[in-house]
């Protein structure tokens, strides 16, 4: 059974403040990964992508995300997560991908300012194309989708929990079946 959950979405989703209230209830530890890319480059996000430019980011991104190590967390990386393949694998692997889904209109109103955010866009690209380039990544990546739109932080936390205790109750109920259907060894 797959442990971990991890959370993408686009920033302002609440990865981060849905993924520590989740882990409190669940009884597990949480991680954020841009906080792990920050200690071990030893640089906050924006300077990192000043100096290493996008490409460098995300292969940074993909490196530490790719190496995290955890039994038992809910884990949030950056929204641009999804473009690290190696990352992504990894995640798929040791975890349950629960994808906080969100309309453009209600994320163009919870980030006033995306390049304040320290939302990387590329020359000439807007906001809304990012939105639109993220979309099918999120929804191939997910195991879970929980949409947000018209929902309060509260509503959110508790979908996250009635979609995990769910799926988690399906794979007992398949584990018992693969079980039953076994030839018994003599």
């Amino acid at each position: 059974m797959k442990k971990n959950l991890i959370f993408i979405g686009m920033p302002a989703v609440g990865k981060s403040t849905v993924g520590i209230v989740v882990a409190k209830r669940l009884g597990m530890q949480f991680i954020d990964t841009d906080l792990l890319i920050q200690e071990q480059e030893g640089k906050l996000l924006r300077e990192i992508i000043a100096e290493a430019g996008e490409d460098g980011f995300l292969e940074i991104e993909n490196r530490v995300n790719a190496s995290v190590n955890a039994e038992n967390a809910v884990i949030s990386p950056g929204g641009s997560v999804i473009y690290c393949k190696e990352a992504m694998e990894h995640y798929k692997k040791i975890g349950t991908v629960v994808y906080l889904k969100v309309s453009y209109q209600t994320i163009r109103r919870r980030i006033r300012n995306p390049k304040r955010r320290g939302v990387v866009l590329r020359e000439g690209q807007t906001f809304k194309d990012l939105y639109e380039e993220r979309v099918p990544y999120f929804e191939k990546y997910a195991d879970i989708t929980v949409c947000e739109d018209g929902c309060r932080i509260e509503e959110t936390i508790e979908n996250v929990l009635n979609a995990v205790k769910k799926r988690r109750k399906k794979g007992r109920m398949r584990k018992k079946l693969d079980k039953g259907t076994r030839p018994k060894l003599k």
